[in-house]
């Protein structure tokens, strides 16, 4: 559902198909595609064997898409989508594997358009994403199903031997109860029961200590299982932030493209930022042309008396320290830092802020400010590169858009 739901996000008329594969049998066992917010489930049982050679390849490897190209249609008839597009379409699959077997297979089919990114490429951080929590489900299911194994072995050894204890000593306490003289071969019998009865007792033994090695290396995988979530919820959560930032990128090179607006470029570059370090105060600094001062492009939850068009000097407070040293400034507990400006500041709840110079060739564009992050609360050195990243595409555009003297007319700097 949700993969469907970042689909239709992208474009509402291409179609998603999700296959099991039966790896011993290869055979794709079930169709599911979504509808109208509901799941819907179909059986296949076609053999892996109808695609040809370049497709299975790419397919087993997993990780990437295979693209289909002009056999796009003649597939789609295979996979059931001839009538999903009124025009001729795109077809790619991409294989999810489990423990290095293919499992399940994303059929993607997209109207054919000559302009434009194709939909697959916007569309494949999210099924890598998707690939990360099919497998965590996955394993849980494998450790699941490895618990229910070791709890059915040792409760059938624990009845074999009970049912295997109670016959030997059924019969030993009958041969016991047995008068001496009803045979003479009655004390032979009762040492064989008795020797029977002791096999039998180190064999359960030996079962038991078979059970116990069994249940330490499930034990054991079971926290190799948890080590392995904890570092795929890391991958996921890193490779959600970075598809987040180049969502947020793509759409700050679109506004540059459509808007003509100094002031709207300029918000919309500090909303990149902001919105993707989640700092719910920042600021957005450029330097006045020919001249040794900043002022204030664009700001969000600053105190009131912090103005658009606002002029700072070079190398007094934060922004015109770090806009003299062009070296970015992290500080993760502003009280440690004794004299900052921002001491005592109503608005400066957090405790930490970054503060990074914007160059170009060379060149100083401005500085942004970040503070007050809305989750952890404190910048840590690996938020400093993802801002530099983000540094570089706002001194980018702002520079081809000559920002800096547009918006300095504009706003009408004090």
């Amino acid at each position: 559902m949700a993969l469907g739901e970042a689909l239709a996000e992208i474009d509402r008329s291409t179609h998603l198909v999700l296959l099991s594969f039966d790896m011993r049998r290869q055979l794709f066992t079930e169709k599911r595609t979504q509808e109208n917010g509901r799941v819907l489930r179909a059986r296949v049982d076609t053999t892996f064997d109808h695609l040809p050679a370049r497709l299975r390849a790419t397919i087993n490897a997993g990780g990437q898409f295979a693209d289909a190209g002009d056999e796009s249609d003649e597939f789609a008839r295979f996979f059931g989508l001839e009538n999903a597009l009124n025009e001729e379409g795109l077809l790619a699959l991409r294989g999810i594997l489990v423990d290095g077997h293919l499992n399940t297979i994303v059929v993607l089919y997209e109207p054919r358009r000559f302009f434009g990114t194709r939909v697959v490429e916007r569309f494949a951080p999210y099924v890598a994403l998707f690939e990360l929590a099919f497998a965590r489900f996955s394993e849980h299911e494998a450790r699941n199903e490895a618990v229910r194994t070791l709890e059915d072995v040792t409760q059938r050894v624990h009845g074999e031997y009970v049912k295997h204890l109670a016959r030997l000593e059924s019969d030993l306490a009958e041969a016991r109860n047995t008068p001496a003289n009803a045979s003479v071969v009655e004390p032979a019998r009762l040492v064989a029961l008795e020797a029977e009865a002791a096999r039998a007792r180190e064999d359960a033994r030996r079962a038991t200590r078979r059970a116990e090695a069994v249940e330490g290396q499930v034990a054991a995988a079971v926290g190799q299982l948890e080590q392995a979530h904890v570092e795929l919820h890391r991958r996921s959560e890193t490779l959600r932030q970075k598809t987040r930032t180049l969502y947020l990128i793509d759409r700050v090179l679109s506004l540059d493209a459509s808007t003509a607006d100094p002031r709207q470029l300029a918000e919309g570059l500090l909303a990149l930022v902001g919105d993707d370090m989640q700092a719910q105060r920042c600021s957005l600094v450029l330097r006045v042309p020919d001249a040794q001062e900043l002022y204030i492009a664009a700001a969000k939850g600053l105190s009131p008396d912090v103005t658009e068009g606002k002029r700072i000097p070079m190398g007094v407070g934060v922004s015109g320290k770090v806009a003299a040293s062009r070296q970015p400034v992290l500080v993760t507990d502003v009280a440690q830092a004794r004299g900052h400006p921002l001491i005592g500041d109503e608005y400066f709840t957090t405790g930490s802020f970054i503060s990074f110079p914007l160059v170009y060739h060379d060149d100083l564009v401005g500085v942004v400010n970040l503070t007050n992050r809305v989750q952890r609360g404190v910048f840590m050195d690996e938020d400093v590169e993802r801002v530099r990243l983000l540094a570089l595409v706002i001194s980018l555009v702002a520079s081809h858009a000559a920002l800096r003297e547009r918006l300095f007319e504009t706003i009408g700097v004090h």
